[in-house]
């Protein structure tokens, strides 16, 4: 069955991409595409870094 205007989308860690660390931080989680039209950008954790950093939406 349909969920609607709900998408699954990937959230990554933007301290990782930056710097050298190994490993990249990533979550999923669903948002309402008709609602939020933005990209994501949530505070998480991130395992790598071991701090919470800004994780924005990447294209999946």
């Amino acid at each position: 069955m349909a969920k609607g205007n709900r998408v699954t989308i990937h959230l990554e860690c933007t301290g990782c991409a930056k710097s050298g660390v190994p490993g990249v931080s990533r979550y999923t989680t669903q948002k309402n595409k008709r609602t939020t039209t933005d990209k994501l950008e949530l505070r998480k954790y991130c395992r790598y870094e071991r701090k919470t950093t800004v994780h924005k939406e990447i294209k999946s």
